[in-house]
């Protein structure tokens, strides 16, 4: 599959009218189980949406196999506007890391928008003999083979940061692969891991408490409100974040594409909103089908690499 494919085949415009749109109500897929920031933006946003629209919008929860259940759920839907998915990082990964996807990234969706970034840190215990990146690196180089790590998942964003944080910084680590954040924690915590790689809001409350010591920040600047330096501080142009948006069939009416995104950038935008999922460790994007389109393309090119490269499998 051309991994240029995603943004050329977007839907071209037309001239349908969307100005009634929509006309019944409107189900958002989201491919995780309930609870986690990600559902609570999917509520926070489905609830303006149905005040806006004058129409139910209701979250309906389909998990499993790394998203693809979901996603595949979106891609045989009516191309109707009136059933989208919610999407995450896994959108663009899936198609390098899982050989045997039910759907086609660029024949079967389209991008809508990309919702926000959500900021990921590395912490390491409070003991350990580092407590910035460059030392990290430093005590990883005179001492192989003995640090290691834990994520989410093996194919997570959090693990494929840490995997191009190896290349480009030249040193290694052993990967721990857990399922979720709270058993990465308890390693941590228990000494049997030296860092984890994490959602930003997950690892807070540790890092205040003083059981974890942040290392970095993977995004491109340092989140506002809080002083821990990013990753890029010291290497420069290295930024991670996992994305979220939206995403429809592929023959969804390119005017009923425009208008959902627009809708949600309303939404999106409003100070209130901007502030609650900020709240939720994330950085509000509110791209336009087309940059959300790029954005994914770039994002399936990046990590195509690392997971050649690392010799990454799903779980």
């Amino acid at each position: 599959m051309a991994l240029s494919g995603f943004a050329a085949a977007a839907p071209s415009a037309t001239a349908v009218d969307a100005s009634g749109y929509p006309k019944g109500p409107v189900k958002l897929i989201v491919p995780f189980a309930p609870g986690g920031p990600t559902d609570t933006v999917a509520r926070l946003v489905s609830l303006k949406l149905q005040e806006m629209w004058g129409q139910p919008v209701l979250v309906d929860y389909k998990p499993g196999a790394g998203t693809a259940i979901g996603v595949d759920f979106v891609a045989k839907a009516p191309a109707d506007g009136l059933t989208f998915g919610m999407v995450n990082s896994s959108f663009a990964v899936n198609p390098s890391l899982r050989r045997s996807l039910p759907y086609d990234i660029v024949k079967d969706l389209a991008g809508i928008t990309q919702i926000a970034n959500l900021q990921l840190a590395i912490v390491a215990r409070p003991d350990a003999p580092f407590g910035t990146l460059a030392e990290l690196v430093a005590y990883a180089k005179k001492n192989p083979g003995r640090l290691s790590y834990g994520t989410p998942g093996a194919g997570s964003t959090t693990h494929l940061g840490a995997e191009l944080l190896k290349r480009e910084a030249g040193f290694d680590m052993l990967h721990a692969p857990f399922k979720g954040s709270a058993p990465a924690h308890t390693e941590l915590l228990g000494g049997r891991l030296d860092l984890v790689f994490d959602p930003f809001l997950s690892v807070l409350p540790y890092v205040k408490a003083g059981r974890m010591k942040m290392i970095a920040t993977l995004g491109e600047k340092r989140i506002p409100g809080y002083g821990y330096p990013t990753v890029a501080e010291t290497l420069p142009g290295f930024h991670v974040s996992a994305l979220l948006g939206f995403v429809a069939p592929r023959a969804t009416p390119p005017a009923v594409v425009t208008k959902i995104q627009a809708d949600t950038a309303k939404v999106l935008h409003d100070a209130e909103m901007r502030r609650r999922v900020e709240e939720q460790g994330m950085e509000v994007v509110a791209s336009t089908p087309a940059q959300f389109d790029a954005f994914v393309q770039g994002e399936m090119k990046r990590w195509s690499r690392v997971i050649a490269e690392a010799g990454i499998q799903a779980e």
